[in-house]
């Protein structure tokens, strides 16, 4: 696969990882590390992915659509897992839009926003 057609399928699978910003479980509660995102130039709604670790490692982050909640890609949480990230996204949906719309211009002021479940 050429360079052209990997970064084709990265927009079309949502994985672009440029642009993230990783946050800490103390800071969402949650046992695993969430990464938030503008849209850019994806062509779906707002997401969050998430992965058990703070690295960005493709294979190992899920994507999960923020509104309506559910599965999009990559490996999926366990059921008690997937049902925390739930609870923290529609605790914090207006935000994870807002920041993925643009709307939020700063990531801290994101960051300040969000609330732990």
């Amino acid at each position: 696969m050429n360079v052209g057609d990997r970064r084709r399928q990265q927009r079309i699978e949502g994985q672009a990882t440029f642009g993230m910003a990783n946050l800490r479980r103390e800071r969402t509660g949650l046992p695993f590390i969430v990464f938030i995102a503008r849209k850019d130039d994806a062509w779906h709604a707002a997401r969050v992915k998430v992965s058990p670790e703070p690295r960005v490692l493709k294979d190992a982050m899920g994507s999960y659509a923020v509104s309506p909640f559910a599965h999009k890609a990559g490996p999926r949480l366990n059921a008690q897992d997937e049902k925390r990230l739930e609870t923290w996204i529609g605790l914090n949906a207006d935000v994870l839009r807002d920041y993925w719309d643009g709307v939020i211009v700063y990531t801290e002021d994101a960051l300040d926003r969000l609330r732990r479940v």
